[in-house]
């Protein structure tokens, strides 16, 4: 017999029975004990869990949220429905119940090892009503499933009997590194964007200290943080300081903190999650004012491969952003799609409208030419 619940916290799930569910994970269950126990703002955590004969057989993150629809948007886009918000305030935002995480880039939906693939499509259905469910009780309308892989035919199978729309998400970027030095990495990039970097190189650098606390340089950590998400055009989630802080406590060895310093200021910083396959950049703050005299960005990524050759890490996972900079340091691109549905059919059908106009690569040349990699 198979049953489905949803839990207002992970810990009501058995570490090793959710963690059988995604097998060599980094963002796992203690993952996601250091979120929930940071406390993020305009948040309400979720886990979705099937059951079968009282053995977990399915799982997945989710979150309740406000959302605003511009939130994959830039440039002129984003202007535009900045001016809109201030017009008419709330126009743009929703209740919203997705599957998935905003601090993960995809979504993360785990299915048992004991249970063949042929059954995954049909537990994907199972999450999918359990969610849709879960959100009536909150009176929430808009159910989505967050960033699924776009490769994921059972995710695009099981949305679409369910009755979902489709949208083109933010691709996830990553660096295959199969490189003896960081020398021959930059052999394999092009004349000019070589030439750059070995330019870049060449100059001063500042100094890194790798690190597994941060208490006493939180404040700097924070003002780095602030300052560098107020640039940002495309954001979902404030992080609080004890988001920083619960993932290098909950994860030991599997996170840390790269600093950069010049002098005795503090001048970028670096949270990483790393294993012997994989080391996935989280989240890079840095001074703006000294950026670019010390070239912080390209320091950190090639400080970051120079760690991946070291210690034989084939892969470097390097987020949602920066596309420019990323199709020019050699990346691989994996596609993401948004799936959801409104359960009032006039919203859904005027959401299917508006998808049109918010797609996030009409006003970003570079994260199109992302996307048409995937």
């Amino acid at each position: 017999m198979i049953s489905a619940q949803a839990f207002s916290t992970i810990r009501a799930i058995e570490r090793s029975a959710w963690n059988d569910c995604f097998p060599g994970a980094l963002e796992d269950w203690d993952y996601y004990v250091a979120v929930e126990s940071a406390a993020i703002d305009d948040f309400q955590w979720r886990y979705l869990a099937v059951f079968e004969a009282g053995t977990l057989v399915a799982v997945a993150p989710a979150f309740i949220t406000h959302y605003r629809l511009d939130t994959t948007v830039s440039g002129i886009g984003k202007r535009f429905t900045q001016r809109l918000e201030r017009l008419w305030p709330g126009v743009l935002r929703l209740g919203l119940y997705a599957i998935g995480s905003p601090v993960a880039e995809q979504c993360n939906t785990g299915i048992a090892s004991h249970i063949p693939e042929s059954r995954r499509q049909a537990l994907l259905e199972q999450l999918l009503v359990a969610a849709r469910r879960d959100a009536d009780d909150f009176d929430i309308g808009l159910l989505a499933v967050k960033d699924a892989p776009t490769k994921d035919e059972h995710w695009a199978n099981s949305c679409k009997a369910a009755g979902f729309q489709r949208m083109q998400s933010l691709p996830s970027a990553s660096l295959p590194v199969p490189y003896g030095s960081v020398d021959a990495y930059l052999g394999s990039l092009g004349k000019s964007t070589r030439k750059d970097l070995r330019r870049k190189l060449r100059a001063p650098g500042p100094r890194v200290e790798w690190r597994r606390n941060i208490d006493d340089v939180l404040p700097e950590i924070m003002r780095l943080y602030e300052a560098t998400l107020a640039r940002a055009d495309l954001q979902f989630e404030r992080l609080p300081a004890g988001y920083f802080t619960a993932i290098l406590e909950q994860l030991e060895e599997r996170a840390v903190c790269v600093l950069y310093w010049v002098d005795e200021q503090l001048v970028a910083f670096n949270l990483i999650l790393l294993d012997q396959h994989r080391l996935i950049d989280k989240f890079f703050a840095h001074d703006l004012a000294r950026s670019r005299e010390h070239n912080l960005y390209f320091r950190s990524w090639l400080t970051n491969v120079d760690y991946c050759i070291a210690h034989n890490i084939a892969v470097y996972e390097c987020g949602q952003a920066g596309y420019a900079s990323k199709l020019r340091l050699g990346c691989e691109f994996q596609g993401n799609s948004v799936f959801f549905r409104h359960r009032n059919w006039l919203l859904n059908t005027l959401l299917n409208v508006v998808k049109v106009f918010i797609r996030p690569d009409r006003s970003d040349p570079a994260m199109a030419a992302a996307i048409s990699e995937t």
